[in-house]
């Protein structure tokens, strides 16, 4: 299967690392002139497009759009002349699937909010089908996007939400983990082998409330035993605000004042 990423900045280049790493697709990119880019592929070895008319004549079977949201809608203008067989996933936050399909009347359009881990193919990506030909195209998309990592399926009025916790929730577990190497640190801990303890540590505890499907709460319970030393830890993070701080972290990542 032939995947395209248009826009390799960031996310675009995170999405095209993490189906480079799969082995499963044959993955392009395309992206104006730049530096950057151009050694990215050659470290890659995926191929790389500077025109949408490149990528129209490719004809890939998926094309995934990382473009800025101002930009996004024009974009998909030219690629007009697609495949009507071909995906086109767009990732540009604000850009609804209404304006994608007036720009791209004849492909089956998806949208969705991935986050930075796609790139070691641990992503978090929300996805929103809309109910049309996207449905019937629904096996294309997951064998891509289950690639990346898990895909968890929402309305589209549920991306934004979805983004910014599985976009900026990864900041704010490393600035946990941080926190965290600091207090190791303090207690004679090298530092190096504090970061792998809580690296280790943080994707453990994801994977077994990923896996187990157990609330936090109960996961909490399991290792809090009576008059234990987890419970005072755990006493501390609530006398010092964490769980507030969390949620008023959200808040204005979704642009509450």
């Amino acid at each position: 299967m032939k995947v395209t990423i248009i826009g390799v900045g960031n996310m675009g280049g995170a999405i095209v690392k993490g189906l480079v790493n799969s082995g499963v697709d044959e993955v392009s990119g395309m992206n104006p002139t730049n530096p950057r880019v151009s050694k990215l592929a050659d470290q890659l070895h995926f191929t790389l497009f500077h025109t949408a008319a490149e990528v129209v004549k490719a004809q890939p079977d998926v094309v995934i759009l990382t473009t800025p949201a101002k930009i996004t809608v024009a974009v998909a203008r030219e690629l007009n002349g697609l495949n009507p067989k071909t995906v086109v996933i767009s990732a540009a936050a604000g850009v609804t699937q209404e304006q994608l399909k007036a720009a791209l009347p004849d492909n089956p359009i998806a949208t969705i909010i991935p986050n930075t881990p796609v790139a070691v193919n641990a992503g978090t990506i929300g996805l929103a089908l809309p109910h049309d030909d996207a449905t019937a195209a629904q096996p294309i998309i997951n064998h891509v996007l289950e690639q990346l990592g898990d895909i968890v399926t929402v309305s589209e009025d549920k991306l934004d939400i979805v983004g910014v916790v599985g976009g900026c929730g990864p900041a704010f577990v490393d600035v946990f983990m941080d926190a965290l190497s600091d207090a190791a640190v303090k207690f004679g801990l090298d530092r190096q082998t504090a970061y792998e303890l809580i690296a280790s540590m943080v994707k453990g505890s994801g994977t077994l409330a990923y896996d187990t499907g157990k609330t936090p709460a109960e996961l909490r319970d399991q290792v809090t035993s009576p008059a234990g030393t987890t419970i005072r830890g755990v006493e501390a993070l609530e006398k010092h605000g964490l769980r507030y701080a969390v949620i008023d972290a959200v808040n204005k990542a979704n642009g509450e004042k």
